[in-house]
C-alpha cells in the first residue's frame, strides 16, 4: 500500500507564492509519474502539472510561467512551486503518483488534498 502526505497549502494574497510538497511512502518499487491536480468548488478535477521519473515536465496552459514542478526521486517526493498566484487558483490541490509496488503491480495513489486560497 502506498501513502501520500501533502503539505504546504494555505491562504495567500494575490501575487503571492506557496510551495506544496507531497511525499510517497510504502512498498514502492518504482515511480513513473508524479503530478498535481486541483479541484475548485463546482468544477471537475484538472491536471496542473506532472513530472516523469526522467524529469520530463508538462503544465496546464493556465499555470505556465507561474508554477514549477520538481521532484526528489530518492525521497519519492514531488513539489509544486506556485508564484504570482491568482484568485482563480483557489482550489483543493491533490498529489497523484503512478508507479509499481514492491509486488510489481501498478499503483495510482492520491493524496488527501491541501487547500489553497488566494484572496485579499
Amino acid at each position: 500500500q502506498v501513502q501520500l502526505v501533502e503539505s504546504g497549502g494555505g491562504l495567500v494574497q494575490p501575487g503571492g507564492s506557496l510551495r506544496l510538497s507531497c511525499a510517497a511512502s510504502g512498498r514502492i518499487n518504482s515511480v513513473n509519474v508524479m503530478g498535481w491536480y486541483r479541484q475548485a468548488p463546482g468544477k471537475q478535477r484538472e491536471l496542473v502539472a506532472d513530472i516523469t521519473s526522467g524529469g520530463r515536465t508538462s503544465y496546464a496552459d493556465f499555470v505556465k510561467g507561474r508554477f514549477t514542478i520538481s521532484s526528489d526521486n530518492a525521497k519519492n517526493t514531488v513539489y509544486l512551486q506556485m508564484n504570482n498566484l491568482k484568485p482563480e487558483d483557489t482550489a483543493v490541490y491533490y498529489c497523484n503518483v503512478v508507479g509499481r509496488s514492491a509486488a510489481l503491480t501498478t499503483f495510482a495513489s492520491w493524496g488527501q488534498g491541501t487547500q489553497v486560497t488566494v484572496s485579499s
